[in-house]
């Protein structure tokens, strides 16, 4: 099989991910880095169980869609502005090249704000990293990313692309690595389905976006100045691995401890991360120093909330719902590329960081909303009598 042929950013490539993760941490137990030690054969289970039932997910709809007739003569054609009904044509308005335009650059003027507000950059300083997401940014960040991938989705002029690298570096200086790879991971997918990539150019990508979420990871930890780090760039992308996964260890072995609280506070003012560390690692709650986010893989949350079946209901939807997604946008493209761009973005982050931002949430939202819009439109086309 030709390399040309792969779809390398297609749902299953999350497999590939959870593998080099959990490669990454073994490579830290086997180094004893930080006195790291290795994880129990319980939670490697939960890793493959997690995986697999992401992985029905993702084959579940193919394996209707190739056995049922109507579906792929309902799937087979496209909605274009003269068969589409007024209200559809209405909401494609909003991906108007200017209405997209404008919603970026107001993305990074919020950000600009932000950062002048904060009085100093981040990045350098980890107290101004714990006080930079605020509620601009909050804002900032996710019409900037959503308005940009539309823009190179949509309209792949040259000049976007330089707004894209400034908005990268302005929300790069918030010193947030998940932030800076968001954005730039979330470009390139939508760059590699809709522009022809030589696979020399796509390997040369893929390795310089490794170097800079290395050298972004560095950067944001060394610039903690209550923390001392001796390892150099690559050790501490393992150690990150395996404390990561040393951390869901735990949680397997206390699975439903709070019941639910993380998932509530994904959708309210609280910091889940946070609460991990506490309940996890005995963290204390105040005290001089801000207070610690912690990272439990993926599969971390639901089984802390509520247990194994949580996290196999959740592999499962997220698994479903990029399978859908990816099914659209490979029909229609467009706005539906960057939409999908975004969610496998983020859900390639959250291998590690674990699915507690309501935002990435708000994006699956967006995404599955869209493609209902683009099937009822198929629908209602169907159901329209033949032009004589």
């Amino acid at each position: 099989m030709k390399f040309e042929k792969v779809d390398l950013f297609s749902p299953y490539i999350m497999v590939v991910i959870i593998a080099l993760y959990v490669a990454l941490a073994a490579i830290a137990y086997q180094e004893h880095l930080r006195n790291l030690q290795w994880i129990s054969t319980t939670t490697f289970f939960y890793v493959l169980m997690g995986t697999l039932f992401f992985i029905a997910g993702v084959f579940i709809p193919k394996f209707i869609y190739n056995r049922n007739e109507k579906l792929k003569s309902l799937f087979g054609g496209n909605v274009s502005r003269e068969n589409s009904a007024p209200w559809y044509n209405k909401l494609r308005l909003l991906l108007d090249e200017r209405v997209l335009l404008a919603a970026a650059i107001i993305g990074i003027l919020l950000q600009v704000v932000n950062l002048y507000l904060l009085g100093g950059i981040p990045i350098l300083s980890g107290y101004l990293k714990f006080k930079a997401t605020t509620d601009l940014w909050r804002i900032a960040y996710p019409v900037f990313l959503l308005a940009i991938t539309i823009l190179l989705a949509k309209y792949p002029r040259k000049w976007h692309y330089l707004l894209f690298i400034i908005g990268l570096a302005v929300f790069a200086i918030n010193g947030y690595r998940t932030t800076t790879m968001a954005i730039l991971i979330s470009g390139f997918i939508t760059f590699y389905y809709t522009r022809k990539m030589k696979t020399s150019y796509i390997l040369i990508s893929i390795l310089l976006i490794a170097l800079i979420g290395i050298a972004a990871g560095y950067i944001a930890v060394k610039s903690i100045q209550w923390q001392q780090w001796a390892l150099n760039p690559l050790e501490l992308v393992a150690y990150r691995a395996g404390f990561t996964m040393m951390v869901f260890d735990k949680i397997v072995h206390m699975a439903g401890a709070t019941g639910g609280d993380l998932f509530h506070q994904a959708f309210s003012t609280g910091h889940p991360r946070v609460t991990v560390g506490q309940v996890v690692l005995g963290y204390p709650v105040g005290g001089s120093k801000p207070t610690t986010s912690i990272t439990s893989t993926i599969f971390g949350p639901a089984v802390l909330d509520f247990g194994f079946w949580a996290m196999a209901m959740q592999m499962f939807l997220i698994g479903l719902a990029l399978r859908i997604v990816y099914a659209a946008q490979m029909k229609v493209n467009g706005a539906l590329t960057a939409l999908y761009a975004i969610i496998l973005t983020h859900t390639m982050i959250w291998v590690e960081t674990g699915p507690t931002d309501s935002v990435v949430y708000v994006y699956y939202a967006l995404a599955l909303i869209a493609t209902v819009l683009y099937a009822t439109q198929l629908v209602r086309i169907s159901r329209a009598p033949a032009k004589n």
